[in-house]
């Protein structure tokens, strides 16, 4: 039997194993055509889009959280709990580190997984570009672990403050959020309304206009620069109204104990200090096995989403450079690390799996794209939409594009569930919703 492999159970890799495995998986009376195997540290999957509403406390994990042994036992495929640190081409072997638990206790012993055809999905890291103090200093949001941490930081931060009897220094209950994309962006406009409503709960020593600040810090000319300049200077007016502090033109030098240095000598006191700037693959992945990667760690691919120098080797999403030759005009470009690339990209390797089990030529893959969107929370979401969805470019606001983020997400989980489990699910947060507070308190 054909052993297929899928490393990472990001957005791309979880959907690729669920449609494999209700194609190809075994189950009650029938014997499966394919092995499929996800690997994965985690036991659970969040879309990675929206770990800064789990940072800020506007959505519960429990609520959207997938657990990966329930998904594979639903959709006839296995997953293993571990993280990949090593491969042996010539055996066709994954290596796995053992899994331990918070008590450095061994669950699972280091092993390797065998595979026919490997599909590396295993998304990206934040680029801190060695940056002095970042990684001592800097919260980051790369995980659900590290969105449940800072959204613990943060309300210890303004508990503290409601039981300090002196008046607060100039960093309390100040977030400094480095990198204005829209990871960036998107925390600072959630923060603004749950820190507030925190605070609502009775803490009531604490002054949300004086004393919650926070602040987004850009070291290029203007917030969002991916998206369009009309869009940007929206955003910045919507910020700025809210009492967001937009910071451009501010180029970070070091990241110290509560406070951002700059590179003009200047400095900036915070109590929580967030990285959300650049983006690269896992350092494990360069040059691993000889195969081909690129200054920030991606491994480089063919069209077809095999790896230059491996074709039992495919790689997508984040992780993958993947060439666009549409991007700039025409001159050529990479595939962006966007959540909709990966839902691309997984629909695309569906097909090249029962191409390559027919043994027919492989297709190469087209990037579309949709545009960018971006959510500000309740009060707004800008974007842009792009011409191979409506047959020009638009820039759009307000509800629609909130409309257009929200179905970004429910198509990741039409893929994941289908239509009866996402609208009983969808139909469940609605009345839970109006039943217990608007942001999380714990």
């Amino acid at each position: 039997m054909h052993r297929i492999v899928i490393v990472g159970g990001g957005a791309g890799g979880l959907e690729l194993a669920t449609r494999l495995g209700d194609r190809y998986g075994p189950r009650k009376g029938r014997t499966g055509e394919l092995s499929i195997t996800l690997i994965d540290k985690n036991r659970t999957h969040i879309w990675k889009p929206k770990l800064h509403e789990i940072a800020a406390g506007s959505m519960d994990l429990g609520d959207h959280e997938v657990d990966y042994i329930a998904q594979a036992h639903w959709h006839h495929f296995t997953y293993r709990i571990g993280e990949m640190i090593g491969l042996d081409r010539e055996r066709q072997e994954v290596l796995v580190a053992p899994y331990c638990d918070d008590q450095g206790i061994e669950i699972t012993p280091q092993r390797t997984v065998p595979y026919d055809t490997l599909i590396l999905s295993i998304g990206s890291l934040s680029n801190d570009f060695a940056t002095p103090g970042v990684e001592q200093f800097a919260l980051r949001l790369e995980s659900q672990n590290d969105a449940k941490h800072f959204h613990t930081k943060m309300l210890n931060a303004i508990i503290r403050a409601q039981a300090q009897t002196s008046s607060l220094t100039p960093d309390q209950l100040h977030v400094a959020i480095i990198g204005a994309g829209a990871t960036g962006v998107e925390l600072a406009a959630e923060l603004y309304r749950t820190t507030r409503e925190v605070v609502s709960y009775g803490l009531d020593r604490v002054d949300p206009n004086k004393d919650l600040k926070v602040s987004v810090i850009e070291a290029a000319p203007r917030i969002l620069p991916a998206l369009p300049l009309r869009l940007s200077l929206a955003t910045t007016a919507l910020l700025e109204r809210m009492g967001v502090e937009v910071i451009t033109n501010k180029k970070v030098a070091e990241v110290v104990p509560n406070e951002v240095h700059f590179a003009d000598g200047s400095s900036l006191p915070a109590e929580l200090i967030v990285w959300a700037a650049g983006v690269k693959a896992p350092d494990f992945l360069k040059d691993i096995a000889g195969l081909e990667t690129n200054r920030i760690n991606q491994l480089v691919v063919l069209p077809t989403l095999q790896t230059s120098r491996d074709p039992n080797i495919f790689a997508m999403g984040d992780c993958a450079a993947c060439p666009w030759p549409e991007a700039n005009d025409g001159k050529g470009g990479f595939v962006p690390p966007r959540a909709q690339a990966a839902h691309q990209q997984a629909s695309h390797l569906f097909k090249q799996i029962q191409l390559r089990m027919a043994n027919k030529a492989l297709k190469i893959y087209r990037y579309r794209d949709f545009g960018s969107l971006v959510s500000l929370g309740k009060y707004s979401t800008v974007g842009s939409m792009m011409g191979g969805l409506i047959g020009g470019n638009l820039m759009i606001e307000g509800s629609f594009a909130k409309l257009m983020y929200l179905s970004l997400y429910k198509m990741h989980e039409l893929a994941l569930h289908g239509w009866a489990k996402v609208s009983l699910d969808t139909l469940a947060r609605m009345i839970t919703r109006r039943t217990e507070p608007h942001v999380k308190l714990h």
